[in-house]
């Protein structure tokens, strides 16, 4: 059963349509399920209203991409930042220092990992591939 974690750097380079979506967009199709966390959408949210406030799209495009996100993430399987989220983020991680949201992020691919032990995560961030991989994460790219 293939499992996709996708962290928010992944998810973007999709919706922006930087050279490597094509790839993230495979991997989507691929996965039998997707999951990541309530912030990976928070975060997609603010870069494309940053993106529309430095007029890098127009608002027509920013509105297709919400509409483009809306009906991608209804099939995912969404975390909340749950007490074990924020109580695994709170602490140590093998490659420090790491931002907090990146601690967020590994913190709820590990909690995934409960019940898909299976689970690879999918990022373009260095700091959060060096640590999943010395936490044990399942690195799914290469696009």
């Amino acid at each position: 059963m293939k499992i996709i974690y996708f962290e928010t750097s992944a998810l973007l380079a999709w919706l922006m349509g930087e050279p490597s979506g094509a790839g993230v967009r495979r991997k989507i199709d691929e996965a039998e399920t997707v999951v990541t966390s309530v912030l990976t959408i928070v975060e997609a949210e603010r870069a494309l209203i940053r993106a529309e406030a430095r007029n890098l799209i127009n608002a027509g495009d920013a509105e297709k991409l919400r509409g483009l996100l809306a009906r991608s993430k209804s099939g995912w399987v969404l975390m909340e930042i749950s007490e074990d989220v924020r109580d695994r983020a709170s602490r140590f991680f093998p490659v420090e220092p790491i931002r907090t949201l990146d601690a967020i992020h590994l913190a709820t691919a590990l909690i995934f990992m409960r019940v898909y032990p299976s689970l690879e995560l999918f990022t373009f961030d260095q700091r959060i591939l060096k640590n999943a991989g010395l936490l044990g994460i399942g690195i799914a790219n290469g696009v």
